[in-house]
């Protein structure tokens, strides 16, 4: 590491920048029944309106991934910021269903941006601790949605304010991010370090390793993200807070990430896989059959499962395919997104034919279904190759 990186600085900076993508995720939640009647959009319609906030991300991170290596990892971070702060103003003045969808892309595009900026950021200044540390700023993800979530729910809920303002809250943040990266020096990322050729940059990426984990990432991003970011309507008809069970389990999902050290070296990075995709599966039955109070536990359950998914596919990426790089991260992220981008409408297509946001949540369960066979693949395959390289 270079002695004029400043370390602590840079991975607080990129913490920040999450924690603005986080809460953007969390106010889109909470304002979906807004938008509906605010707008006169069905919940098709929203699905379609918010899509972009996600394939907005896949874009960024296609065309940010690549270009973190030609022109750096700051120049990215400024695409960011410029994006987040376009998407914010257009979604305060929003008035329809497009005006929405275009605030909600700018935002997508200034959230791929930080993932296809820092995920390699954080690789490269912890090239020993790569799964750990990629789950501690991971941390940030459920952290934001948590801030936000609380939030919402307190000024929305509570103190019954403009939903611009809750939007502007986001500009807190996003100042503090931009203020810390200014000035500071930026190290290369790791596939530079290397020396590995753009055309071995890309052999990496359709490695049958490489797609494997890339179709996984479809399934595990929207487990996760697609049913945290509806909800508030997918359990609307039990008169729980749905901004209260996002607080709960993004919660849980922060404080398993910061203690995520111990779990990789007890598992491994496959293992802690196939674990959440077990609890996965189990917390969004439980949920879809929950009443009352035992919501908030099947919440729990589910949160357990997901809380790892993100930063440990990208980080076992990370550990065995280094080769890929920042393009290999940002592909592995913008699958992920893209994935959601597809699933949000067709939920609520679900929801609108079927009026019912527990056979939503059944649907759902048969994404994590798939993962346990294929990380069993994975983990059980992984260790039989070890073995039989150790017996021989």
């Amino acid at each position: 590491m270079e002695m004029n990186v400043n370390r602590g600085r840079l991975f607080l900076a990129s913490c920040m920048a999450l924690v603005v993508t986080a809460m953007t995720f969390a106010i889109r939640a909470r304002l979906e029944l807004v938008f509906s009647t605010d707008f006169s959009l069905s919940a098709q319609d929203i699905g379609l309106a918010f899509g972009p906030a996600f394939f907005g991300f896949t874009i960024a991170m296609m065309i940010g991934g690549p270009l973190v290596d030609i022109f750096g990892i700051k120049k990215i971070v400024w695409l960011a910021f410029i994006g987040h702060l376009i998407g914010i103003i257009v979604t305060i003045f929003a008035t329809n269903f497009w005006t929405l969808f275009l605030g909600t892309l700018a935002i997508g595009i200034g959230n791929g941006m930080v993932e296809a900026a820092c995920n390699p950021l954080v690789a490269t200044m912890y090239p020993e601790e790569k799964t750990t540390m990629l789950n501690r700023f991971h941390v940030w993800f459920p952290g934001g949605i948590v801030i936000g979530s609380l939030l919402s729910y307190l000024m929305m809920d509570i103190m019954e304010l403009n939903w611009q303002l809750l939007v502007g809250a986001l500009v807190i943040p996003l100042i503090a991010y931009a203020v810390l990266f200014l000035g500071q020096e930026v190290p290369q990322t790791e596939r530079v370090k290397m020396g590995v050729s753009t055309s071995g940059m890309w052999k990496a990426v359709v490695s049958p390793l490489f797609l494997f984990m890339g179709f996984c990432m479809l399934l595990t991003a929207s487990t996760e993200l697609a049913t945290q970011q509806r909800i508030d309507s997918l359990l609307h008809e039990t008169g729980v807070s749905g901004m209260l069970v996002l607080a709960l389990t993004t919660g849980i999902m922060a404080v398993g990430r910061a203690f995520a050290g111990p779990v990789v070296h007890k598992l491994s990075p496959s293992g802690m896989l196939l674990f959440s995709a077990v609890f996965s599966c189990l917390g969004l039955v439980w949920l879809s059959y929950a009443q009352g109070s035992t919501i908030f536990v099947a919440a729990a359950v589910f949160a357990i499962g997901v809380c790892y998914f993100w930063p440990t596919m990208l980080g076992y990426v990370a550990e065995y395919i280094p080769e890929s790089g920042a393009l290999g991260l940002s592909v592995m992220g913008g699958l992920g997104m893209f994935s959601v981008s597809i699933v949000l409408p067709l939920m609520g297509y679900f929801m609108d034919t079927e009026s019912s946001g527990a056979s939503t949540l059944r649907y759902m369960a048969i994404l994590p279904v798939i993962l346990i066979i294929a990380f069993s693949f994975l983990h059980f395959g992984v260790k039989k190759k070890k073995n039989e390289a150790v017996s021989a």
